[in-house]
């Protein structure tokens, strides 16, 4: 007898969309075969709707430990699941830091209490942490985060010698913040004199602008070319960058890019609506940025979709631009968001489902998840693409309590998420009493 079994699916897996049954037993994924007609504690037909690997979301900030007034595990990986999102890898910037081993391995047992969602952890670099960076533990760690440039305290890493140990003795994949501090400092000092009161978040994507980002990341990507490490680039968002990527399939690269969905759906027109809520760094830019970014996406410049999803309170967004904390809340709608560039025919759900399940999987090497397979972990996500669903304040599960996409009414919506073979999200409900959360496991 299976545990659950899914009848008339359309899968979206491996460059094909195709019907077929889907059993699962013990967590996995035990056959998948056109009709499968047996026995099951429960059955489920899915006629019309898709199936899709769940999202592994390489770039999340839960807040926890030291700043769970914005956030925590426990809340953020339960809205994750909401948005189709079974597994993530959070950030090092929280308090204390995650730049020793130790922080690192106690970020892992907290995570073995409170994640609903399967989880795992970079170790942050800092100006002083490289003996910690040689020995991180890579059957652990995510990879090492490095913020070079646009970060406050020890996490920013600006010594050109410490930078240059780290890509050269980094054992795990580097994944990078690239923003230029004295440029960003610079334009900073020149709109508030030109601004003074009257600066706001119309001007964030001028103050950090494209050539802030290009100084940092053509450095990253000249370290990691020196050093022949492996290197991904994180949310990158503009125009001039894009020729520094090659074109072509992910496998093989060791430099690797990504695009967050807000980059994707948003631009420099949207701060006067949206203000200091999609105030972010890097900045949401121009519509020709926006445009370069999707058709670097389209044609695999860039390998992965993520989210950056980073909460503060309503409170903290409300203030003045220049206290205004960067970052937004992403997770719960983010699969939604790229939906409806199915919709209007700008992605397919093929190449959707590679950028945010299947290149994440290859490019850190994770064991087990990111495809329908049979012998995988049940981490998958049942959608509604024909099901419109608004956005409402009191369906919001972030503990921050607001999203700039209240009000919206997106094209699709997410239907049931599974994880690890548990149903823990259906018909726009969490369930209840769930803690079926794995620490992510890696082939290295």
């Amino acid at each position: 007898m299976y545990d659950l079994i899914l009848k008339n699916c359309q899968i979206v897996n491996e460059d094909s969309i195709y019907h077929s049954d889907i059993a699962i037993k013990n967590e996995r994924i035990a056959l998948i075969n056109n009709t499968i007609d047996a026995e099951a504690q429960e059955i489920i037909d899915v006629e019309g709707k898709y199936v899709i690997p769940g999202m592994i979301d390489d770039q999340v900030h839960f807040r926890e430990p030291g700043l769970t007034h914005k956030g925590s595990i426990a809340t953020e990986s339960r809205a994750a699941l909401a948005g189709g999102i079974t597994s993530y890898f959070e950030m090092p910037n929280v308090n204390p830091t995650t730049t020793t081993n130790e922080n690192l391995r106690n970020k892992f047992d907290l995570a073995s209490q409170k994640s609903v969602g399967n989880y795992s952890f970079y170790l942050g670099a800092s100006n002083h942490n490289i003996e910690e960076i040689k020995r991180v533990d890579t059957s652990l760690a995510a990879g090492l985060k490095v913020f070079m440039g646009a970060s406050t305290g020890d996490m920013l890493v600006d010594n050109p010698d410490t930078l240059e140990d780290i890509f050269k003795y980094c054992p795990v994949n580097i994944v990078t913040h690239c923003e230029d501090t004295p440029t960003i400092l610079k334009n900073e000092q020149i709109f508030a004199e030109k601004y003074g009161d009257d600066l706001n978040a119309t001007h964030h994507p001028y103050i950090r602008d494209d050539i802030s980002c290009y100084l940092s990341s053509s450095m990253a990507i000249d370290l990691a070319k020196r050093n022949d490490a492996n290197l991904h680039v994180l949310h990158l968002t503009t125009k001039k960058e894009m020729d520094q990527f090659v074109s072509g399939a992910i496998d093989g690269k060791k430099i690797t890019a990504e695009v967050c969905v807000h980059h994707l759906r948003f631009n420099e027109h949207d701060y006067v609506d949206l203000g200091n809520q999609i105030k972010c760094n890097p900045s949401i830019k121009k519509e020709e940025d926006r445009a370069a970014v999707m058709a670097a996406l389209l044609n695999d410049q860039i390998d992965i979709i993520a989210t950056d999803h980073a909460p503060h309170t309503w409170e903290e967004k409300s203030g003045p631009y220049s206290k205004a904390p960067a970052g937004l809340p992403l997770v719960q709608h983010a699969v939604q968001v790229l939906l409806d560039f199915y919709h209007d025919g700008t992605l397919s759900l093929e190449h959707i489902v590679k950028k945010t399940s299947h290149n994440v999987a290859k490019r850190f090497q994770i064991k087990d998840r990111g495809y329908i397979r049979e012998g995988y972990y049940a981490d998958l996500v049942i959608l509604d693409i024909e099901k419109p669903h608004t956005v409402k304040k009191e369906d919001l599960l972030y503990k921050c309590g607001w999203s700039p996409f209240e009000g919206t009414s997106f094209n699709s919506s997410i239907n049931t998420t599974i994880i690890n073979g548990h149903i823990v999200y259906k018909d726009s409900k969490i369930q209840e009493n769930i803690r079926f959360g794995k620490q992510i496991e890696f082939s290295r």
